[in-house]
């Protein structure tokens, strides 16, 4: 799995159909309740973030940023780039200089914006506490899916998520950090547009 899905497999985890029984306590399901709703209800959301790994402990950290128009996104990190434009995915290397090009459906979008309810769908939830103004929910997976689990930070106040800490079984760690967060700002369309003649030299697979 290259970087850009890892970042795509923690913002948005899954789209899988978990067959086992999930428990899930109140409190923390009204707090996922609200901070999906705040998310669907905004035109246009942006964030910028760091994205730190490591085994047993972070060791690297990256920069990257995050604009989203109801269900098209537009992702950007370590020179990758991923746009949805609302029908396809298109995954771009720079290093590489390859794109791959795969069509998705709507019950398919990888995005923030709906990656809480994903959740719901195939793990446990928990709510654990406070740290400081934040409110912690804890993810356990349902079914093996190599995560052990998986903490957000929320901001009731502002019904937003703060910070998420992922758990693989393998011991690896992977944080998300937002840095900046704005709600409905104003983006240009054009950027949810895959525009190949930006890169004639590359080599495009369609999948």
């Amino acid at each position: 799995m290259n970087f850009i899905n890892k970042i795509i497999l923690i913002t948005a985890v899954g789209i899988i159909n978990f067959v086992h029984a999930q428990k899930i306590d109140n409190k923390a399901k009204g707090i996922l309740d609200a901070v999906s709703a705040n998310y669907k209800s905004k035109n246009t959301l942006y964030f910028k973030f760091s994205y730190g790994t490591g085994s047993g402990k972070i060791s690297k950290n990256q920069t990257g940023s995050f604009y989203a128009s109801k269900d098209k996104y537009k992702l950007k990190i370590m020179g990758n780039e991923q746009i949805f434009d609302g029908n396809k995915t298109y995954s771009i290397n720079e290093d590489e200089q390859e794109i791959t090009i795969a069509k998705q459906n709507s019950k398919e979008t990888l995005s923030p914006i709906n990656y809480i309810d994903s959740y719901k769908k195939g793990y446990n939830i928990h709510y654990i506490g406070k740290n400081k103004n934040l409110d912690i929910i804890k993810l356990t997976p349902t079914k093996n899916n190599g995560i052990k689990e998986v903490f957000l930070y929320v901001n009731t106040s502002k019904n937003n998520v703060e910070k998420i800490e992922q758990y693989s079984t393998d011991k690896h760690i992977t944080t998300i950090t937002i840095t900046e967060y704005k709600e409905n700002p104003k983006i240009d369309s054009k950027i949810f547009t895959f525009n190949k003649n930006l890169y004639k030299n590359y080599l495009i697979t369609e999948l």
